[in-house]
């Protein structure tokens, strides 16, 4: 990665141009590769002779640096904690204990898509949600959210590409264009996925941001029927879009601050809503948002009351999976589910394995080492 690697944690989307006038390539490799990391989707079955996860992970490595005991996406993040009282609503269309109306514990985590812990937070910095919500019984269901509209890249194979193709060259330390260019012309998809994001504006903070699973999945009801779905989590508080200058006299930490801040105040909730297909909506490609006036099923409130450094908090050692699946969820056959699942893995053994190193985020009450 060039030394402005805060560029490529940031979402430049302004560079797509009204009109069909040219993209920017150099922020466009910026904005794909960033985003890109929000998922690590790259798993063994691939190609095997040409990528595996750890090659995958290798290549995050020698993108961001390696930095012992961290994730190697979103590694700049923080632990919460709270719960997710269900209204039963969800409960005809998933047999999952936890859309049965009550209350269950919910272990989470904030997050920068990015793999250095230490990097800046700046306007339209991709921002995660990842939950694992806890039953009684044992089942277990774990997501992870991002507050995009859409992702840019329809296919594991893809995702490689655009890798490869927004590769810094060493004497420069950018991307060719040539490489970018040609990328961009094999997949339109990747340039309209770009222009819906360029649409939907970012907003203020964590507390005001709608997450988004992004991947569609199956909820498999008592009777056995089959529903696929997407879901966000809305929130409570009053969106507001982020400003140009926002960040402008602001620490590096300043949206983790605000969110500290926050939580010292009072709980922030969200809506989790359900999003249900009509025929003919994909389910294996996350490229394209399902169109507005899709059913959706309000199912619950989170509850976050508490937040915690990793290095003490009950988040650290939790690999965020999304085939962390209760009965009554299933995978949908979008390609990059299983890509993620896998590489996901590749980055948790690596860093279950090391040192950890200190968090850059230290909520009051944190302290020690490691995330």
């Amino acid at each position: 990665m060039p030394s402005d690697r805060n560029e490529s944690k940031q979402y430049q989307l302004a560079a797509l141009t009204e009109g069909g006038a040219p993209i920017k390539l150099a922020v466009i490799a910026a904005v794909v590769l960033s985003v890109a990391g929000c998922f690590a989707y790259v798993a063994g079955w691939l190609s095997p002779h040409r990528l595996t996860p750890a090659r995958m992970i290798d290549a995050f490595e020698q993108a961001n640096g390696i930095h012992p005991g961290f994730r190697r996406n979103h590694a700049k993040g923080v632990c919460v904690t709270g719960s997710f009282a269900s209204n039963g609503a969800g409960a005809r269309l998933s047999k999952a204990s936890v859309f049965q109306a009550g209350q269950v514990l919910v272990i989470g985590r904030f997050a920068l898509a990015g793999g250095q812990p230490d990097m800046a937070d700046g306007p339209k910095a991709v921002r995660s949600m990842a939950l694992s919500f806890r039953p009684p019984g044992g089942e277990e269901w774990r997501t992870g959210m991002n507050d995009i509209a859409v992702f840019p890249l329809k296919t594991p194979e893809s995702f490689y590409e655009q890798l490869l193709a927004s590769k810094p060259d060493p004497t420069t330390g950018r991307p060719d264009p040539a490489k970018l260019q040609a990328f961009l012309a094999s997949h339109p998809e990747t340039v309209r996925a770009l222009q819906t994001m360029n649409a939907t504006p970012f907003s203020s903070g964590f507390a005001n941001a709608t997450y988004n699973s992004l991947d569609a999945f199956r909820f498999v009801n008592a009777a056995g029927k089959a529903t696929p779905v997407r879901w966000s989590m809305s929130p409570v508080e009053r969106f507001a879009p982020e400003t140009a200058d926002q960040a402008a006299a602001q620490d590096k930490n300043y949206l983790f601050d605000a969110l500290i801040a926050r939580l010292a105040r009072t709980p922030l909730q969200w809506h989790l809503v359900v999003s249900i297909a009509a025929p003919g909506d994909p389910t294996d490609d996350a490229t394209i948002a399902w169109p507005q006036n899709r059913e959706q099923v309000d199912v619950g409130t989170l509850t976050i009351d508490r937040i915690e450094g990793e290095a003490r908090g009950t988040c650290r050692d939790i690999n965020f999976d999304p085939l962390v699946l209760p009965s009554g969820i299933e995978p949908s056959d979008d390609p990059l589910l299983g890509a993620r699942s896998a590489a996901y893995a590749q980055s948790f053994r690596r860093r279950e394995s090391e040192t950890k190193s200190r968090s850059a985020i230290q909520p009051p009450g944190s302290g020690g080492k490691g995330t």
